[in-house]
């Protein structure tokens, strides 16, 4: 197979390349999936250079979100969730190559009218934004939502979610061409944050001024957030992609009787497996109603594993939206 493998740590994605290595092996408990489309994402910066909380041991191959086709089902399952031809999107550790083994609780069908692009992008931005929405914000009918980085695919599948329920949505974004992804998305107002007293702006788009019911921050906004936050409202924070981890006005989280919570998608599966299922059902069920569309960046396309580098660099300038999703053709065509 093609894959790119880090034997040692690099300072960026530009330092990437891709070999040819023996096709992998799957264990007894994993499928053997062959990869047509693969995602990129912020922790693939960080792992790359050895910075992320969860290191492999070198070597390794890089990536972890991806969609294909099953090509070997797990020897010791008699009656296996997928068979082989199936189409599923998944999460494992080396989906930046032609082929990945994946545990079955790692894999879901990919999704009727659904393309490998739309759905390589969907295990980890659309269960996270699902979530904290559903299960930590407790959103319904009426609430007004202001969901930060919307154009990102944790922002544009917030922003779906939250339209679906019935909120108002007030989006914010960076950049012009950004405001205008959100617009498009289905964000009520959108607003740029780079903009000196937005969040007064923010207020003003509410009922009597009273501020948001709900806030959505996977950037580390929550202070600023506090002055268009309504009494009563939930703040959930589910990142830091400024980099920056607050120290919160904790003053005026009592004052304003705030209820501030986190989600950490990536902990569900091991202390809450059920409530996994809850919210891929859910999901699945507004992708069916056409409430939740793919949010893959096609300001320009990427194809083959030698444009990894070039879409994690993009992704790293923040010069892009929604899931960066890269095409992996398979066999010698991939070369560009």
């Amino acid at each position: 197979m093609r894959a790119i493998q880090v034997k040692q740590y690099v300072k960026g994605p530009g330092d990437l390349t891709v070999t040819t290595l023996p096709d992998p092996t799957p264990s007894p408990d994993t499928y053997l999936i062959a990869i047509h489309a693969t995602a990129t994402n912020f922790f693939d910066l960080l792992q790359i250079r050895g910075k992320y909380q969860h290191q492999p041991p070198l070597p390794w191959i890089s990536g972890a979100e991806f969609a294909g086709i099953v090509l070997a089902t797990p020897s010791s399952k008699t009656l296996p969730k997928f068979k082989k031809g199936d189409r599923v999107f998944g999460s494992s550790q080396g989906g930046y190559a032609t082929q990945v083994c994946a545990r079955e609780e790692s894999l879901m069908p990919v999704p009727p009218g659904w393309g490998f692009l739309e759905a390589a992008g969907l295990m980890v931005t659309a269960p996270t934004s699902y979530a904290a929405l559903l299960n930590r914000a407790d959103i319904k009918r009426g609430d007004y939502a202001l969901i930060h980085a919307a154009a990102g695919g944790v922002g544009l599948a917030a922003v779906q979610i939250a339209k679906a329920f019935g909120a108002t949505v007030i989006a914010t974004a960076g950049s012009s061409r950004k405001l205008e992804v959100v617009r498009g998305f289905g964000a009520d107002h959108a607003i740029d944050y780079n903009k000196e007293g937005w969040a007064e702006e923010v207020k003003k788009l509410t009922p009597q001024g009273r501020g948001v019911d709900i806030v959505f921050d996977p950037v580390g906004m929550v202070n600023t957030s506090l002055k268009c936050t309504a009494w009563g409202g939930r703040i959930v924070v589910i990142g830091f992609t400024s980099g920056n981890i607050e120290k919160v006005a904790m003053n005026r989280v009592l004052l304003k009787n705030i209820s501030l919570v986190g989600l950490h998608w990536g902990t569900y599966p091991k202390e809450q497996p059920k409530t996994v299922e809850q919210v891929w059902e859910g999901l699945f069920r507004l992708m069916k109603e056409g409430k939740f569309k793919g949010t893959v960046y096609t300001d320009r396309e990427f194809c083959g594993l030698e444009q990894v580098g070039e879409a994690l660099s993009m992704l790293g300038r923040r010069e892009t939206w929604g899931k960066v999703v890269v095409s992996v053709p398979q066999g010698p065509e991939s070369k560009l």
